[in-house]
């Protein structure tokens, strides 16, 4: 794969991901309730999903994605019913901020999982990595050494893209502390969350 190649996927990952769908209203819900940790959390969830789409696709698994559809429509309702108890939750929690919560492992495992189930059943995501991706790139030619490449080059692109989303949310977060705030922070992310599934129950 050339340089160019490389540059052309790049640009078009980029374009992709800073497109305001699931993922990133995801994140922003995450960062106004938990702060940045849990945000950066729940983008290496997606990252990860992002990057075994990218391999399935490599690996010519497309075809048996597309034979077995059912699997897909499995891992979207999956995602949209966990995005649906986190927008609950969001909604029912308390008018305190706990800064030291957001650091915890259960809090990062949960948002971790959440991110791969946003993109695993985000049809944005099935869409680019089975249509458009070939488009840029000649997956026939790609050699040993390309794709690890290549999937380094979507981490760090995808990450490059949406972690700024995480700080902007966790800033937003930070200015007003009163309860009254904390509540309509919370309940905004609760929005956010619930609009999130309902954007991805939604699509094809």
């Amino acid at each position: 794969m050339t340089l160019s190649g490389f540059a052309a996927y790049s640009g078009a990952l980029a374009i992709a991901a800073i497109i305001p769908g699931p993922q990133i209203v995801a994140i922003v819900a995450q960062a106004l309730k938990s702060g940045y940790r849990q945000a950066a959390w729940m983008i290496a969830g997606m990252v990860l999903g992002d990057v075994l789409y990218l391999a399935a696709v490599l690996a010519g698994l497309a075809v048996i994605a597309e034979t077995f559809s059912f699997l897909l429509i499995a891992i979207k309702w999956a995602g949209v019913a966990y995005l649906c108890y986190l927008a609950v939750q969001f909604w029912t929690s308390g008018e305190t901020f706990n800064v030291a919560d957001a650091g915890k492992a259960g809090g990062g495992k949960s948002a971790f999982v959440s991110g791969i189930l946003v993109t695993l059943g985000n049809p944005k995501s099935v869409l680019f990595y089975i249509a458009i991706l070939p488009t840029v790139v000649d997956i026939g030619a790609l050699s040993p050494l390309d794709v690890p490449v290549l999937l380094a080059v979507t981490a760090i692109i995808l990450t490059a893209v949406q972690f700024p989303f995480a700080i902007a949310g966790a800033r937003t977060r930070h200015t007003l502390q009163s309860p009254r705030a904390t509540r309509l922070f919370n309940r905004g992310a609760a929005v956010c969350m619930g609009g999130a599934a309902a954007t991805i129950a939604l699509r094809n």
